[in-house]
Protein backbone atom coordinates (compact mmCIF):
# COMPACT_ATOMS: atom_id res chain seq x y z
CA UNK A 1 0.00 0.00 0.00
CA UNK A 2 1.45 3.33 -0.75
CA UNK A 3 0.81 5.07 2.89
CA UNK A 4 2.28 7.88 1.02
CA UNK A 5 -0.82 8.68 -0.11
CA UNK A 6 -2.99 8.80 2.64
CA UNK A 7 -4.88 12.02 3.81
CA UNK A 8 -3.27 13.18 6.66
CA UNK A 9 -5.86 13.85 9.15
CA UNK A 10 -6.76 9.77 8.22
CA UNK A 11 -3.26 9.18 9.95
CA UNK A 12 -4.06 11.02 12.47
CA UNK A 13 -6.90 9.82 13.12
CA UNK A 14 -6.11 6.19 12.80
CA UNK A 15 -3.16 7.02 15.34
CA UNK A 16 -5.27 8.17 18.08
CA UNK A 17 -7.57 5.30 17.70
CA UNK A 18 -4.25 2.67 17.58
CA UNK A 19 -2.63 4.44 20.43
CA UNK A 20 -6.26 4.51 22.92
CA UNK A 21 -7.34 0.98 21.85
CA UNK A 22 -4.43 -0.89 21.97
CA UNK A 23 -3.26 0.80 25.43
CA UNK A 24 -6.59 0.42 26.39
CA UNK A 25 -6.53 -3.72 25.72
CA UNK A 26 -3.72 -3.53 28.31
CA UNK A 27 -5.52 -1.78 30.93
CA UNK A 28 -4.98 1.91 30.55
CA UNK A 29 -7.73 4.17 31.44
CA UNK A 30 -7.03 7.13 29.35
CA UNK A 31 -9.90 8.03 27.29
CA UNK A 32 -10.29 8.57 23.65
CA UNK A 33 -10.60 12.55 24.12
CA UNK A 34 -7.46 12.53 26.83
CA UNK A 35 -5.88 10.48 23.87
CA UNK A 36 -6.18 13.15 20.98
CA UNK A 37 -4.85 15.81 23.82
CA UNK A 38 -1.45 13.87 24.44
CA UNK A 39 -1.07 12.15 20.29
CA UNK A 40 -1.72 15.13 18.61
CA UNK A 41 -1.56 18.63 21.11
CA UNK A 42 1.28 16.90 23.47
CA UNK A 43 -0.39 17.74 26.22
CA UNK A 44 -2.28 16.17 28.98
CA UNK A 45 -6.02 17.46 28.81
CA UNK A 46 -7.68 16.32 32.06
CA UNK A 47 -9.42 17.00 35.09
CA UNK A 48 -8.04 13.89 36.84
CA UNK A 49 -4.51 12.55 37.85
CA UNK A 50 -3.26 10.34 35.52
CA UNK A 51 -0.27 7.64 36.05
CA UNK A 52 2.98 8.77 34.21
CA UNK A 53 3.27 5.20 32.64
CA UNK A 54 -0.30 5.26 31.03
CA UNK A 55 1.06 8.54 29.48
CA UNK A 56 3.93 7.10 28.41
CA UNK A 57 2.07 4.34 26.92
CA UNK A 58 -0.01 6.65 24.73
CA UNK A 59 2.38 8.84 23.70
CA UNK A 60 5.39 5.79 22.52
CA UNK A 61 2.54 5.20 19.96
CA UNK A 62 3.71 8.11 17.75
CA UNK A 63 7.16 7.51 17.36
CA UNK A 64 6.40 3.93 16.81
CA UNK A 65 3.79 4.95 14.06
CA UNK A 66 6.01 7.13 12.53
CA UNK A 67 8.76 4.41 12.39
CA UNK A 68 6.42 1.82 10.88
CA UNK A 69 5.07 4.11 7.95
CA UNK A 70 8.88 5.71 7.40
CA UNK A 71 9.98 1.98 6.93
CA UNK A 72 6.99 0.77 4.89
CA UNK A 73 6.85 4.34 3.01
CA UNK A 74 10.64 3.06 2.24
CA UNK A 75 9.35 -0.66 1.27
CA UNK A 76 12.06 -1.91 3.80
CA UNK A 77 11.29 -5.48 4.57
CA UNK A 78 9.97 -6.94 8.37
CA UNK A 79 12.94 -8.01 10.10
CA UNK A 80 13.93 -9.47 13.52
CA UNK A 81 14.94 -5.68 13.64
CA UNK A 82 12.00 -4.09 12.86
CA UNK A 83 10.44 -5.71 15.54
CA UNK A 84 12.88 -4.90 17.90
CA UNK A 85 12.90 -1.45 16.96
CA UNK A 86 9.33 -1.41 17.23
CA UNK A 87 9.15 -2.82 20.67
CA UNK A 88 11.71 -0.10 21.82
CA UNK A 89 9.65 2.68 20.35
CA UNK A 90 6.37 1.68 22.29
CA UNK A 91 8.35 0.76 25.51
CA UNK A 92 10.41 3.86 25.82
CA UNK A 93 10.71 5.37 28.95
CA UNK A 94 8.90 2.23 30.37
CA UNK A 95 11.53 -0.99 30.20
CA UNK A 96 15.25 -1.25 31.21
CA UNK A 97 15.37 -4.18 28.43
CA UNK A 98 13.46 -2.22 25.58
CA UNK A 99 13.53 -3.61 22.03
CA UNK A 100 15.44 -6.68 23.75
CA UNK A 101 14.02 -10.82 23.69
CA UNK A 102 13.02 -11.40 26.84
CA UNK A 103 16.21 -12.84 28.60
CA UNK A 104 13.85 -14.87 31.21
CA UNK A 105 11.00 -17.21 31.25
CA UNK A 106 7.53 -15.29 31.42
CA UNK A 107 3.62 -16.15 31.44
CA UNK A 108 0.61 -14.85 30.27
CA UNK A 109 -2.04 -14.54 33.31
CA UNK A 110 -5.15 -16.76 32.42
CA UNK A 111 -3.56 -18.44 29.53
CA UNK A 112 -3.82 -22.08 29.49
CA UNK A 113 -0.73 -21.94 27.51
CA UNK A 114 3.19 -21.66 28.04
CA UNK A 115 4.69 -19.37 26.03
CA UNK A 116 8.25 -20.19 24.20
CA UNK A 117 11.24 -20.22 26.46
CA UNK A 118 13.90 -16.78 26.71
CA UNK A 119 16.36 -19.84 25.27
CA UNK A 120 14.13 -20.43 22.32
CA UNK A 121 12.45 -17.39 21.99
CA UNK A 122 15.68 -16.05 19.08
CA UNK A 123 15.56 -18.73 16.67
CA UNK A 124 11.35 -18.99 17.04
CA UNK A 125 11.26 -15.40 16.15
CA UNK A 126 13.99 -16.14 13.39
CA UNK A 127 12.06 -18.48 12.00
CA UNK A 128 8.82 -16.59 12.37
CA UNK A 129 10.11 -13.90 10.09
CA UNK A 130 11.43 -15.94 7.55
CA UNK A 131 7.97 -17.79 7.59
CA UNK A 132 5.65 -14.91 7.44
CA UNK A 133 7.13 -13.96 4.45
CA UNK A 134 7.39 -17.01 2.27
CA UNK A 135 3.91 -17.56 3.09
CA UNK A 136 2.96 -13.53 1.99
CA UNK A 137 5.18 -13.45 -1.06
CA UNK A 138 3.25 -17.02 -1.90
CA UNK A 139 -0.35 -15.44 -1.25
CA UNK A 140 -2.64 -14.88 -4.14
CA UNK A 141 -5.15 -13.21 -3.03
CA UNK A 142 -6.09 -10.48 0.01
CA UNK A 143 -8.37 -13.11 1.60
CA UNK A 144 -5.18 -15.56 2.26
CA UNK A 145 -2.70 -12.53 3.39
CA UNK A 146 -5.67 -11.28 6.19
CA UNK A 147 -5.87 -14.97 7.14
CA UNK A 148 -1.71 -15.34 7.45
CA UNK A 149 -1.34 -12.22 8.94
CA UNK A 150 -3.72 -13.42 11.62
CA UNK A 151 -2.47 -16.73 12.10
CA UNK A 152 1.06 -14.84 12.89
CA UNK A 153 0.05 -12.66 14.77
CA UNK A 154 -1.78 -15.21 17.32
CA UNK A 155 1.60 -17.33 16.87
CA UNK A 156 3.59 -14.04 18.35
CA UNK A 157 1.58 -13.34 21.38
CA UNK A 158 2.18 -16.80 21.95
CA UNK A 159 6.25 -17.02 21.90
CA UNK A 160 5.76 -13.71 23.99
CA UNK A 161 9.11 -12.63 22.68
CA UNK A 162 9.69 -9.82 25.06
CA UNK A 163 9.51 -9.35 28.75
CA UNK A 164 6.64 -7.37 28.55
CA UNK A 165 5.12 -4.79 25.76
CA UNK A 166 4.05 -7.80 23.54
CA UNK A 167 0.52 -7.41 22.94
CA UNK A 168 1.44 -3.35 21.84
CA UNK A 169 4.14 -4.80 19.49
CA UNK A 170 2.32 -7.90 18.44
CA UNK A 171 -0.61 -5.43 17.00
CA UNK A 172 1.87 -2.73 15.90
CA UNK A 173 3.65 -5.51 13.78
CA UNK A 174 0.64 -6.88 12.35
CA UNK A 175 -0.61 -3.58 10.87
CA UNK A 176 2.86 -3.19 9.37
CA UNK A 177 2.68 -6.56 7.47
CA UNK A 178 -1.05 -5.25 6.72
CA UNK A 179 -0.34 -2.25 5.08
CA UNK A 180 2.66 -3.19 3.56
CA UNK A 181 0.49 -6.00 1.33
CA UNK A 182 -1.78 -3.84 0.40
CA UNK A 183 -4.92 -3.81 3.21
CA UNK A 184 -6.26 -1.17 5.60
CA UNK A 185 -4.78 -1.33 9.25
CA UNK A 186 -6.69 -3.29 11.50
CA UNK A 187 -8.10 -1.67 14.77
CA UNK A 188 -9.25 -3.85 17.94
CA UNK A 189 -11.49 -1.71 19.81
CA UNK A 190 -10.46 -2.27 23.72
CA UNK A 191 -14.26 -2.95 23.85
CA UNK A 192 -13.62 -6.05 21.82
CA UNK A 193 -11.22 -7.22 24.41
CA UNK A 194 -12.53 -10.85 25.52
CA UNK A 195 -13.53 -11.53 21.75
CA UNK A 196 -10.04 -10.53 20.94
CA UNK A 197 -8.22 -12.77 23.28
CA UNK A 198 -10.60 -15.96 22.84
CA UNK A 199 -9.84 -15.96 19.56
CA UNK A 200 -5.77 -15.77 20.67
CA UNK A 201 -6.44 -18.80 22.72
CA UNK A 202 -8.01 -21.04 20.47
CA UNK A 203 -5.13 -20.76 17.81
CA UNK A 204 -7.75 -20.54 15.02
CA UNK A 205 -6.86 -18.47 11.93
CA UNK A 206 -10.43 -19.08 10.63
CA UNK A 207 -11.55 -17.61 13.65
CA UNK A 208 -9.13 -14.80 13.55
CA UNK A 209 -10.57 -13.95 10.04
CA UNK A 210 -13.96 -14.12 11.10
CA UNK A 211 -13.37 -11.52 13.74
CA UNK A 212 -10.90 -9.33 11.46
CA UNK A 213 -12.92 -8.88 8.27
CA UNK A 214 -15.76 -6.93 9.71
CA UNK A 215 -13.05 -4.36 11.72
CA UNK A 216 -11.13 -4.13 8.33
CA UNK A 217 -14.25 -3.38 6.29
CA UNK A 218 -14.90 -0.84 8.45
CA UNK A 219 -11.86 0.68 7.97
CA UNK A 220 -11.98 0.71 4.74
CA UNK A 221 -15.20 2.94 5.24
CA UNK A 222 -13.74 5.27 7.45
CA UNK A 223 -10.41 5.74 4.81
CA UNK A 224 -12.99 6.39 1.50
CA UNK A 225 -14.91 8.99 4.09
CA UNK A 226 -11.72 10.94 5.10
CA UNK A 227 -11.01 10.52 0.56
CA UNK A 228 -13.98 12.02 0.01
CA UNK A 229 -13.22 15.05 2.32
CA UNK A 230 -9.72 15.51 0.85
CA UNK A 231 -11.29 14.81 -2.41
CA UNK A 232 -14.22 17.73 -2.03
CA UNK A 233 -11.23 20.39 -0.78
CA UNK A 234 -9.46 19.88 -3.62
CA UNK A 235 -11.63 20.64 -5.86
CA UNK A 236 -13.13 23.51 -3.60
CA UNK A 237 -9.84 24.72 -3.60
CA UNK A 238 -9.93 24.25 -7.66
CA UNK A 239 -12.95 26.31 -8.23
CA UNK A 240 -11.86 29.47 -5.73
CA UNK A 241 -8.69 29.47 -7.93
CA UNK A 242 -10.38 29.57 -10.62
CA UNK A 243 -12.53 32.35 -9.62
Amino acid sequence: MDTKRFDSEYIQDVLVRMAHHSSGLEGNTITLPETVSIILYHTVNSDRSINMREIYEIANHEQAFDYMFDEISNDRPLTIETIKNMHSHLTDRLQYDKGKFKEHDNAIIGADFQTASAKETSILMLQWVENLSYQLDHAKTEEEKVEIIGDFHIQFERIHPFSDGNGRTGRMIMNYSLLQNGLPPLIIRKEQKVDYINVLSVVDKEAFYTFAIPLLEEEKSIMEKFENKKRQQIQHDDSENRS
